[in-house]
């Protein structure tokens, strides 16, 4: 019996779920961005004051998205995922937040079509960039995740002979630029704990830890410093 914390902060949400062999007891989700940092442990201790739970005797492992996504919500949510490795001795999970986010798409009843179905996340990275991968209606991961500078090319030639479900933050975005009879828009979809604690299970079944010493998050781009700008009164 695997039961897993698992631990979401790649985007502007913060989640965490409580699970028992795949199956979430319990969850919570913030929708509020640049939240993580003074919501993530609130999250959690509300989660196991709820559930009568304590790391050290009721918790088998830690899961956490490992990006890419946010630099500063991805470091907070792994350094808290390690530190609760360390204090209660379990060992760490880390599921790239493109599975994370593709899940719950991938599992939805999708109509037949002459032409195969792949599904596109778009994570936001500022601008018309995003973070993106393919995958085929098995969760196989066909193309690897990168990012790209989204215009009315770049996802031509995938268009002309699959059906292609566009979902996440960066998909709003991009709306306009892709205008495709074979683009399919799904709305409203976050990377969630929920939905990394069914992935999770499958990683503990397979026993397929990281290094809590050494793991870092998968961030994909170098972290960019802003400045904000003098205010002139």
């Amino acid at each position: 019996m695997a039961r897993i914390l698992s631990i979401e902060t790649s985007t502007g949400v913060c989640s965490v779920a409580y699970s028992i062999d795949g199956k979430v007891i319990d969850s919570k989700e913030l929708f509020e961005a640049n939240s993580h940092a003074a919501h993530l442990t609130v999250l959690i201790e509300k989660l196991f004051k709820e559930n009568n739970l304590t790391a050290k005797n009721d918790l088998d492992a830690i899961a956490v998205s490992s990006g890419p996504g946010s630099y500063t919500g991805l470091r907070i949510g792994v350094s808290t995922a390690k530190g609760i490795c360390y204090a209660a001795d379990l060992p760490l999970i880390a599921i790239d937040s493109m599975h994370i986010l593709s899940y719950p798409v991938v599992n939805q009843d999708w109509n037949n079509s002459e032409l195969p179905y792949l599904f596109c996340p778009l994570m936001d990275a500022r601008r018309m960039e995003v973070y993106t991968a393919f995958f085929d209606s098995e969760m196989n991961l066909k193309e690897e995740i990168s990012a790209k500078i989204v215009d009315e090319n770049t996802f031509a030639s995938t268009l002309e002979s699959n059906k292609v479900v566009f979902f996440g933050n960066g998909a709003d975005k991009c709306k306009e630029v892709i205008q495709h009879d074979n683009a399919i828009f799904v709305d409203d979809i976050y990377p969630l704990a929920k939905n990394l604690a069914p992935l999770a299970e499958k990683y503990f079944q397979e026993e397929k830890f990281v290094d809590v010493a050494y793991f870092e998050p998968f961030y994909l781009k170098d972290f960019v410093a802003t400045t904000p700008k003098k205010k002139v009164l």
